[in-house]
């Protein structure tokens, strides 16, 4: 477990967060949490985007290949698309994304597949 003292944990986890997903889309997530969400975006930032994402135990691109399943699993639409763009700044390519796709088909059901390609063609769309 990181020792670091909880602000700095929340920091690297913010930066992390950013590089993964964006500066933009977590600036304006940030900029939306209120008093009710705000222990959650403490929990994420800390929890999830430092003391997880920021393990050296997995390459992010890994991290990313993990997500991309469990999301297309767990039938998390809105999420995916979310880090299908996180999976690309994290280097995965979109053939490499497709072939996470055609996994899920086969090991989550021919929807979520359905699902996650329609989800990853909306996100390339908007990166042109």
């Amino acid at each position: 477990m990181d020792k670091k003292p909880h602000k700095e944990r929340f920091d690297a986890g913010l930066k992390t967060r950013r590089e993964v997903l964006g500066a933009g889309y977590v600036d304006k997530a940030m900029a939306g949490a209120d008093e009710f969400s705000r222990e959650f975006v403490d929990l994420l930032n800390t929890y999830c985007w430092n003391d997880i994402w920021n393990r050296s135990g997995l390459p992010r691109k890994m991290r990313s290949v993990l997500n991309l399943g469990m999301l297309c699993a767990l039938g998390k639409e809105h999420e995916l698309k979310l880090h299908i763009r996180g999976a690309l700044n994290n280097g995965l390519t979109r053939d490499e994304i497709k072939e996470v796709f055609l996994q899920v088909a086969i090991y989550c059901g021919v929807p979520a597949a359905v699902v996650a390609f329609r989800a990853a063609k909306e996100v390339f769309q908007s990166e042109k």
